[in-house]
């Protein structure tokens, strides 16, 4: 099959992937104190931590627009995959949704298939590794289609954060109740709903011991992890995902465990030492 894919800059792709002319990632962009900052291979993670901390508001981001989308439709690919963000989340899945629809009022020479992941992070590197696998197998683009969103359906998203504060100014976590005060140092464990909204699952006090009741619940929640791979993506605390790893690896076994950096867009809501994991 002649394809590319296409992620926003919230898919934590592996270093090695990153460099693969079938991918392409889709930039978002930050904005702090003033500062616009794009999510692309310029982006240094170290120096965007710095400036959250010495600044007193939270970042604002921005999705692709659909002229950006468009932009990259062009090319000799016949066949072209999206993953974007939860559209509860960003406006990036709607920006790809309308690009598609400027490009085919031009041209009708490409299948576009554009995949909301009702995720973020890791949880858009596992579906960008599934339309991978299947287009090198060389299933059809309305197979993809078909396959890839049932296996959105299955694939659950778990994170475990220092600090909820810029998901919570940013208004992401609209629909979750007040949580325990952060004096008591009580970690919620975080997840996804089916429709890509925000919910919260358990708790525990302390970072350590929410990323042990994590793993409990992937093995309370998953079947089958045998088959599955899974994608930890870290911030700034590659030594806690590690630990995780083996965790993970002394109760079940996997396919895969795949640990990747968080990118701009990412670090804006993980924050330092904050780790999410798709399964």
């Amino acid at each position: 099959m002649n394809y590319k894919i296409l992620v926003d800059s919230c898919c934590d792709l592996p270093q090695d992937l990153r460099k693969e002319s079938r991918f392409t990632i889709v930039p978002l962009t930050m904005e702090i104190d003033g500062e616009v900052i794009v999510d692309d291979e310029t982006f240094d993670r170290q120096e965007y931590l710095r400036k959250m901390k010495k600044s007193l508001k939270t970042p604002k981001t921005a999705c692709p627009s659909p002229e950006e989308y468009k932009r990259h439709f062009e090319g000799e690919e016949e066949n072209i995959f999206v993953v974007t963000l939860s559209d509860k989340l960003s406006g990036s899945y709607n920006s790809a949704v309308l690009a598609k629809s400027l490009y085919e009022e031009e041209h009708s020479d490409k299948n576009i298939v554009i995949f909301n992941s009702f995720s973020a992070s890791s949880g858009e590197v596992l579906i960008a590794l599934k339309v991978d696998a299947l287009a090198k197998a060389g299933e059809s683009a309305e197979s993809i289609e078909s396959t890839v969103n049932a296996y959105i359906d299955e694939m659950s998203t778990y994170f475990v954060l220092e600090s909820l504060d810029n998901l919570k100014k940013a208004g992401r976590l609209t629909n979750v109740q007040a949580l325990v005060a952060n004096v008591l140092n009580i970690k919620p464990v975080m997840g996804a709903n089916n429709d890509g909204t925000i919910k919260k699952i358990d708790q525990a006090r302390g970072v350590k011991k929410a990323l042990k009741r994590m793993t409990e619940i992937i093995g309370e929640e998953k079947d089958k992890l045998n088959e599955k791979i899974l994608v930890i993506a870290q911030c700034n605390c590659v030594e806690r995902a590690k630990a995780l790893k083996d965790d993970l690896l002394e109760k079940y076994t996997f396919k895969d465990i795949i640990i990747v950096e968080t990118a701009g867009i990412s670090t804006t809501y993980a924050y330092d030492g904050g780790i999410v994991v798709a399964v």
